[in-house]
């Protein structure tokens, strides 16, 4: 039988009234979860003009769990066990707090210490990477000379050239009794294909997606990814930075040619603190904890090695730790303070310490990439660019390929390198994992890298950035608009 008129019009009536009330619910949690003021305000506005598509926006990318419970896995005696445990390993003899330039930076050592329990390791060994090439062996290396373990973490692991021979090399050691435990995030490494995990598997590999995102039950994961790039090896050897694992890391690809990049090796106590971050997120998705001995041991580098902290964040975090980290930094700098970073939208938090710096007489330097690999990101970075020449910032336009690198050198005494990129997503959505170190050589050596980059990049002139095509300007701050959301 057919429906009648009546009986469309009831239904339709049903239906509006319920989209009206999901609205006011989802209005409501938005507002009472005491959001920035503009992110709250642009969620209303989508919400509000475009009708079930802005539903579907906020299902997919909306929903906050920052201070939740980890997904119902913060019971952990875990977390305190592992906490222990990366500490218990740490080298004897000697006051940490015993150097120079970490005098220099005590504040923000105190303040990492407080808001992500990052604790201060000084016997450390830290090698700067910033080519692709070179990344790829010196890991292939390490993983040939595991004895116990190996740990695996990344954002993208690609099925192409680099990710098969890092593959292999696992699956050879997982087969020779080795422990291999690899995470990859399910957003990310989307394009990893079925067959990929089974066949790992089948050479013992123990692999996982993180936060795997099916509709419907997950559909809210989605936002929420693990952008940390790790590898450990016996807990003698670690790598993090911002480099992931695929051929076009190494060669830069068809579209960039070249891949500029920043990854640290690092052998020392810190290892311990990239277990503990591995550890936690590897019981998140396996509920198996990884807190036994072996997996912390106690090291035997030089007492007067490198001072550094690994700070971790997160959406669940308390804390937005490693946004913190680099304002202090960049509050305190006396003379300079030098930037890459591939996605610049750094939320007025960082927006206000970078101008109170450069109007105070230090010298603020931001690279960003020319060509982006990601449109919209493209556009929003630019459009703080204006800005930032007003407040005496000096911004240069990387030309050499694609500038992916995550870094911060002040005054020649401390440098951040990480997977934390300056922006709101890696501020306040993303697992990220980044090395805040405390060491003239290295900084040393971030520096001299810098002054490499700067002869490769254009410098952005005010006369000339004015001049920029209406329709460049018009695209740049409609994705202004939508950064909040990004």
């Amino acid at each position: 039988m057919d429906a009648t008129p009546d009986t469309l019009t009831l239904v339709w009536e049903i239906l509006k009234a319920a989209y009206a009330v999901s609205i006011g619910v989802i209005l409501l949690i938005i507002i009472l979860e005491n959001r920035n003021p503009i992110r709250t305000i642009t969620w209303i506005v989508v919400l509000l003009t475009l009708p079930g598509i802005g539903i579907l926006f906020y299902i997919f990318f909306g929903q906050k769990i920052r201070q939740r419970k980890r997904h119902k896995h913060k019971s952990l005696k875990n977390d305190l066990e592992l906490k222990e445990r990366s500490k218990s390993g740490l080298s004897t003899g000697g006051d940490p707090h015993r150097n120079d330039t970490v005098d220099e930076h005590i504040h923000t050592v105190l303040m990492l210490k407080r808001n992500s329990d990052a604790l201060l390791t000084r016997n450390n060994t830290v090698d700067l990477i910033t080519e692709g090439r070179e990344m790829l062996e010196m890991i292939l290396q390490a993983i040939e000379g595991a004895q116990s373990f190996i740990h695996i973490e990344y954002y993208i692991f690609a099925d192409d050239e680099a990710g098969r021979r890092v593959a292999d090399a696992l699956e050879r050691k997982a087969d020779a009794g080795i422990e291999v435990r690899m995470l990859v995030d399910d957003v990310g490494s989307w394009e990893l294909p079925s067959a990929f995990f089974d066949e790992m598997k089948r050479h013992n590999v123990m692999i996982d997606s993180f936060l795997p995102v099916r509709f419907p039950k997950f559909t809210g994961h989605v936002n929420y990814r693990n952008h940390r790039k790790i590898v450990i090896v016996d807990g003698q050897v670690a790598f993090v930075g911002g480099m992931n694992m695929a051929q076009r890391y190494v060669d830069g690809g068809k579209t960039f040619g070249h891949w500029h990049d920043t990854h640290l090796r690092i052998k020392g106590d810190a290892i311990n603190f990239i277990q503990s971050v591995f550890a936690y997120d590897w019981y998140m998705m396996k509920r198996e904890e990884l807190s036994e001995n072996k997996y912390f041991p106690r090291h035997h580098t030089s007492a007067s090695g490198t001072a550094l902290q690994v700070a971790s964040s997160g959406p669940d975090a308390k804390w937005p730790a490693i946004m913190m980290g680099m304002f202090s930094i960049i509050s305190r700098a006396r003379h300079h303070v030098y930037i890459t970073t591939p996605y610049l939208m750094p939320g007025e938090t960082i927006l206000t310490a970078l101008k109170a710096a450069a109007m105070g007489g230090v010298d603020v330097r931001i690279i960003i990439p020319q060509k982006s690999d990601s449109w919209i990101a493209d556009h929003c970075s630019k459009s703080y660019v204006k800005e930032l020449l007003e407040a005496n910032i000096r911004v240069y336009l990387y030309q050499d390929g694609f500038l992916h690198g995550k870094t911060l050198e002040a005054d020649r005494t401390a440098a951040i390198v990480g997977s934390a990129n300056m922006d709101f997503r890696s501020f306040e959505q993303n697992f990220e994992l980044s090395a805040f170190i405390y060491d003239r050589d290295v900084a040393q050596r971030l520096f001299a890298r810098f002054e490499s980059d700067f002869e490769r990049a254009q410098l952005i002139t005010a006369k000339a950035w004015k001049h920029r095509p209406f329709m460049q300007r018009a695209k740049e701050s409609f994705a202004r608009v939508l950064s909040p959301l990004l």
